[in-house]
């Protein structure tokens, strides 16, 4: 009997570490292969857009953040996007997608207080049933699937017979075995990914980033991957503005231009307590301080370097900056600095000591 007992323990919770091969599924069918003229002739469901531009019927996913930055709000905007035919974050659903949301490790009330806000906040409301959620606090035993075994996948599965889209969050919590460096440790979870697109679905998996910023663990994740969304603090970021990131994508398949610029994000609450989104580029969030460090006469190299950006960012943002009338270059010198200038009767005029090239009196 305790032996029993502790074989289902294990298989909820892989705490053994064993691949999930002790639980074989069905036999696996001949290999189909067809010509060129059969591939031609396939009849493929075509694709659609679930949530233009860039979440696909079909698709698989991966939003990583460091934690507290916002995957769980992102998450919860596109999943309720989705179910109820509305948008979030400029990502609109053409129509209703059923969607199951997994939640690995958010205590329940959390989860339901955040949901209600962002239902309160909606122009549209998901319809009954088409917004299904597993989370740990409504489980029998608190235990959730494990993606990592073959019974932990065929819960999930069996959990949305309807759903279009199956968002798991994430991937530390709800995958529970093997080595996270490994990329054979992550075959299980990509085979079961790959069964969902073939059988029509779209999976989105949260996960964390590492020290180095990337995503946590083996990079052979993202081989599968249509799309992968990396959420980054602003570098002017202080903890009393609450969820406010980056959104960048790293890797996007047939998304171009616009659609895959960098966006800044910021979550506010209105005087009626209905929550919004404010957007805007992210070059635009760090232009004031580029004309600001510019004006300084640092050069674009070292504008980048301070602000965390690459220096052609730099140059391309002062340049429209200039051109719309929002930054003017000062005159340089030979040794390529704007000169130094004091300021006398209101106006800027260069040093008479050193004539702007910076002495103990005009700094």
């Amino acid at each position: 009997m305790e032996d029993l007992a502790r074989e289902d323990v294990e298989q909820k919770t892989g705490a053994t570490g064993a691949h999930p091969g002790n639980a074989p599924l069905a036999p696996v069918s001949a290999p189909v292969v067809v010509d060129a003229a059969g591939l031609l002739a396939a009849d493929f469901p075509p694709r659609e857009r679930l949530l233009s531009p860039w979440l696909l019927s079909q698709s698989l996913s991966m939003l990583y953040a460091p934690r507290g930055v916002g995957k769980t709000h992102v998450a919860l905007g596109v999943a309720y996007a989705l179910a109820s035919g509305g948008a979030f974050l400029g990502w609109r659903a053409v129509k209703p997608v059923p969607v199951l949301y997994v939640d690995g490790e958010m205590p329940g009330a959390d989860l339901r207080d955040r949901l209600r806000r962002i239902a309160e906040s909606a122009d549209r409301q998901a319809g009954p049933g088409s917004l299904l959620f597993m989370t740990p606090d409504l489980q029998p035993d608190g235990i959730m699937p494990n993606l990592f075994t073959y019974a932990g996948q065929d819960e999930v599965t069996a959990a949305a017979p309807e759903s279009g889209v199956i968002i798991v969050d994430n991937i530390s919590a709800l995958v529970r075995g093997g080595k996270e460096n490994e990329g054979e440790s992550w075959q299980p979870v990509a085979e079961w990914a790959l069964r969902m697109r073939s059988s029509g679905r779209s999976v989105l998996f949260l996960h964390h980033s590492g020290k180095g910023g990337q995503q946590r663990g083996t990079s052979k994740r993202e081989d599968l991957l249509d799309t992968v969304i990396a959420l980054r603090r602003p570098s002017d970021y202080t903890p009393d503005q609450g969820a406010r990131f980056e959104i960048h994508f790293e890797k996007a398949r047939a998304l171009y231009g616009e659609d895959v610029t960098p966006v800044e994000a910021m979550l506010e609450a209105g005087k009626d307590g209905r929550q919004s989104w404010t957007l805007r580029a992210v070059s635009d969030a760090s232009e004031a301080q580029m004309i600001e460090l510019a004006g300084l006469g640092l050069s674009a190299r070292e504008i980048g370097t301070e602000l965390g950006v690459n220096h052609s960012t730099v140059v391309r943002g002062l340049k429209k900056a200039e051109k719309e009338g929002r930054y003017t270059p000062k005159p340089r010198n030979k040794g390529g600095r704007p000169k130094l200038s004091v300021v006398k009767g209101g106006k800027s005029d260069p040093c008479a000591k050193c004539d702007g090239e910076g002495c103990e009196w005009c700094r």
